[in-house]
């Protein structure tokens, strides 16, 4: 009699957040599929459910106990079923989550979860939200040990440096992702080359400073010495089926030389760089301990033009920073007029609990309301005109997805439009050439080239 096949145990993970939690989250499935767990998108259906969570915004925290409360029931019925807590959330909370909410069984912070699959046995403690010395990318399974055979989307996302030093006096990734730290080069450059393998056209670099990166060089390099971000980008340039590079996101301090010039020398490098500067006025800048002023900025923005003038730029900003005046909005808006940005992310300041700026005087709501939807009206305004002047011209375009109509394809251009394409003749994974007919609110729809 042979033995019986043990059922197959399924993963639901719900991820919050950005585009870092996104990659942790497909590491974490990695690591617990090595312990023969599937990821399934029903959670009623899992033996195991984790919320990689995000604490950068207000009442995350609140967010976190109200999904929970939802779980209540099938943990009810399923006493079996355990439930995990990740990420920045998990970090900042700690041992309170299981406290509020004893359905928890496990908490685990974002560098911790190579982790996870001792704490599901129950082998270590339950709560794991310190900062290791060992780095938790050489104890997660080689990503070519899973199945090499699987083919992945085009695209992929790949952490290459964790953690800030900036300590801006909004934002809790200091203490939630720790110092900065960059993954080694050869072991980057190896993951890459295993996503190629498997079908990815499109590489995305992540790090909460990305181009802060820095490492020793590999030791085929005979110049050796230490490599910086751009030095990284044209190393990966060289893997042959890669055919896009992008990262996100970046600090102005860390644009370095060599890596505006990757903009203007490297192919695969897309015309697109996200470059946050959060205000536009020297004086709330230094009281958000960003360490540039608005003319750095601006002309920062010129040598990256320079190098690659069709680039289209984005950003980030925080309205309503305490001790924001009209005159600091308005110098806000100046900087946005003599950029031009392609599209931007903006959002009311949010107190974060133990963040330097959380006990400033806030500045007035229905204020901070009205300065946000100006701003707003006035990044809508360059989006539309950014994505107006793309019609007629011919972009590449990687396919991605089969479209809501049929005999429709979408896939992303060189500057990250979502392009809609009417096309039977194009799987996914193909990059191809269109020409842009018409604009919509927040995509282009464009025509195959032969």
């Amino acid at each position: 009699m042979t033995a019986s096949t043990p059922a197959t145990k399924k993963l639901f993970i719900k991820t919050y957040g950005c585009q870092m939690n996104v990659y942790d989250s497909q590491r974490m499935a990695e690591a617990m599929g090595a312990e023969g767990y599937v990821l399934t998108e029903d959670q009623s259906d899992a033996d195991m459910v984790l919320l990689n969570t995000c604490h950068i915004r207000e009442k995350a925290a609140e967010k976190l106990y109200s999904d929970l409360g939802r779980l209540k029931p099938l943990k009810a019925a399923r006493p079996d079923l355990k439930i995990g807590v990740a990420g920045c959330v998990a970090q900042a909370e700690g041992a309170e989550i299981i406290r509020r909410m004893p359905l928890v069984d496990l908490v685990v912070g974002p560098q911790t979860y190579h982790r996870l699959p001792a704490m599901a046995r129950g082998e270590i403690a339950a709560i794991q939200t310190d900062f290791p010395q060992e780095d938790k990318f050489e104890h997660l399974p080689a990503r070519t040990s899973l199945n090499p055979a699987t083919r992945r989307a085009p695209t992929a996302f790949l952490t290459v440096q964790e953690g800030c030093d900036k300590f801006c006096a909004f934002c809790v990734v200091p203490y939630t992702r720790g110092a900065e730290v960059s993954r080694p080069a050869p072991r980057i450059l190896s993951e890459a080359r295993d996503l190629v393998s498997r079908g990815v056209r499109e590489i995305t670099l992540l790090g909460q400073n990305v181009n802060a990166w820095h490492g020793a060089a590999p030791a085929s390099d005979p110049a050796g010495g230490e490599w910086g971000f751009g030095r990284l980008i044209r190393a990966l340039a060289q893997i042959e089926g890669l055919a896009r590079i992008r990262y996100t996101t970046s600090h102005p301090n860390d644009m370095g030389d060599d890596l505006i010039a990757a903009h203007g020398d490297v192919a695969q490098l897309m015309p697109y760089l996200h470059l946050p500067v959060q205000s536009g006025s020297d004086r709330i800048l230094k009281a958000m301990n960003r360490k540039h002023t608005a003319d750095h900025y601006l002309r920062l923005i010129d040598r990256i033009r320079a190098a690659r003038p069709d680039i289209v730029l984005t950003s980030d900003f925080i309205v309503g920073f305490p001790g924001e005046t009209d005159q600091d909005h308005a110098d806000t808006l100046r900087l946005i007029e003599q950029v031009g940005f392609g599209m931007a992310y903006s959002f009311k300041y949010s107190p974060r609990p133990g963040t330097p700026a959380y006990d400033r005087p806030e500045v007035e709501p229905a204020v901070a309301d009205a300065r946000l939807q100006e701003l707003q009206a006035l990044l809508t305004r360059q989006q539309k005109a950014v994505q107006q002047d793309m019609v007629g011209r011919t972009v590449g375009v990687l396919f991605e997805k089969a479209g809501r109509e049929p005999g429709q394809m979408i896939g992303k251009s060189d500057y990250l439009h979502a392009v809609f394409v009417d096309t039977t003749d194009v799987q996914i994974g193909d990059l191809r050439q269109v020409r842009i007919k018409n604009s919509a609110a927040n995509s282009l729809h464009g025509e195959l080239l032969p």
